[in-house]
């Protein structure tokens, strides 16, 4: 975004940065809801061990229907998060990992992770008292 200084006006903001700033939330916003979906960061945190087959992350997440899981690790490759090698065998023998990119993940998310712990109990108190207050009951 530009934002230049008009004399005697003040700070500017030209309507082309608005358009461009809208375009870089929407792209913004994109890449978090992929990112940010509870079964993408739970295939990530999978996978941070090393490459696995579909059934061992199945096990590793607990939860997913299979359905789920392929929709997400078909994302994950689509975004070039995570590769899918299959191997000629019989039977067939698929393997998923992370690429470079989804390994650059595993800091944001442990981070993320780490919050959200350290936050959790506060939030559950705060989220209680406003449902007491607000007269709604706590989910």
């Amino acid at each position: 975004m530009n934002i230049t200084m008009q004399p005697n006006e003040g700070l500017a903001i030209t309507e082309s940065d608005s358009v461009h700033e809208h375009a870089h939330c929407r792209a913004m916003g994109y890449i978090l809801d992929r990112i940010a979906d509870k079964w993408t960061i739970m295939a990530v945190g999978a996978l941070s061990h090393g490459p696995m087959r579909f059934n061992e992350i199945m096990r590793k997440i607990g939860g997913v229907s299979h359905r789920m899981l392929t929709l997400t690790l078909r994302s994950l490759e689509r975004e070039g998060l995570v590769t899918r090698t299959a191997f000629a065998t019989i039977p067939p023998k698929v393997v998923y990992d992370l690429t470079d990119r989804g390994r650059s993940l595993l800091d944001p998310l442990t981070a993320l992770s780490d919050w959200a712990h350290e936050n959790r109990a506060a939030m559950e108190v705060d989220r209680a008292r406003y449902d007491r207050e607000q007269g709604t009951p706590s989910k």
